[in-house]
């Protein structure tokens, strides 16, 4: 089965529609319909007078009618920077508005799912764009989607990577996988929608212990909970993810969206009260000289000296 690839630096790339050659083209026309692969780029950027790449963040993948978005920073456990937010906003969008694709796939490169909001991009001052920007933290967690996302969690999700998997509408995770939201250790609250996500989920003595003590729970025990469907052998998560998806695929598009839109509802009721308490609590921790303190011992590995304010 044939997959086209697609790259995004901040922009989407639409189908291309055939057109009938002139006698003497020769150029190898694409049948109509298929998409055609964004070539691969990097980002440049001037530091000085030298122009340096950034490597592409996320991958976007559309077989049939199922797409996968891969988070492409292994070297840094997949963490979210602001180009990497800009990224997965542009592939969520463009699977949205692709009427061939029916479910999408969210999943993490190498070894990890995805371990938050990087630290280091925090210190530099990327949190607006990270934490603030269309979608919310990660271009993902805030976006009004009428086509579900299911979680493939390959391996740790932790911080902002356990927010991204609340924020889909299904989830499979490896055996190996853990959850957790250590926010409260370096100094901020897990901002992105996970504590009242969590909150309409779980009872709210388990919801303080997960929030306040922020050590991780296995995959066993997140499924459990009800917090993910399925945990399966590490090698066993895409295939297991991708028949979930492929029956999701099989059902009537209209009633999809329609059932999705009224189980969120029934779940969450009014969100936009809530995003209000957690932006105010959220500008209030980032803006801190406890968050500040937090990023620096987790970057120079040493306990924090906390000093309330």
């Amino acid at each position: 089965m044939k997959f086209a690839t697609y790259r995004y630096h901040g922009r989407t790339q639409g189908t291309q529609a055939s057109r009938h050659p002139a006698p003497d083209d020769r150029r190898r026309q694409r049948p109509a319909g298929r998409p055609r692969p964004v070539p691969h780029k990097t980002r440049a950027t001037l530091h000085g007078n030298v122009f340096m790449t950034q490597p592409k963040t996320i991958s976007l993948a559309i077989d049939g009618p199922i797409a996968t978005i891969t988070l492409e920073r292994p070297e840094r456990r997949n963490s979210v920077n602001a180009q990497l937010t800009r990224e997965l906003s542009a592939a969520v969008q463009a699977c949205e508005a692709n009427p061939q694709v029916a479910v999408t796939i969210l999943t993490g490169s190498g070894s990890s799912f995805c371990a938050g909001m990087d630290l280091a991009a925090f210190a530099d001052g990327e949190t607006e764009a990270i934490l603030h920007g269309k979608g919310r933290f990660a271009g993902f967690v805030g976006v009004r989607r009428t086509k579900p996302v299911i979680a493939a969690v390959n391996g740790p999700a932790m911080a902002g990577g356990f927010e991204l998997v609340l924020a889909c509408d299904m989830a499979v995770a490896a055996d190996t996988a853990i959850f957790g939201l250590p926010e409260a250790k370096r100094g901020l609250i897990a901002g992105a929608g996970g504590v009242f996500r969590l909150a309409n989920r779980l009872p709210i003595a388990l919801v303080n212990e997960i929030i306040l003590i922020g050590a991780p729970i296995d995959a066993a025990r997140a499924c459990a909970l009800g917090l993910i469907n399925r945990v399966v052998p590490a090698a066993d998560v895409m295939a297991t993810a991708r028949d979930m998806a492929g029956k999701v695929a099989a059902s009537a598009p209209m009633s999809v969206a329609l059932g999705l839109d009224l189980a969120r509802s029934a779940a969450s009721g009014d969100e936009s009260a809530l995003w209000s308490l957690n932006d105010d609590y959220l500008n209030r921790t980032t803006g801190s000289k406890d968050a500040q303190e937090g990023a620096r011992a987790f970057l120079e590995k040493r306990p924090p000296a906390w000093r309330g304010e």
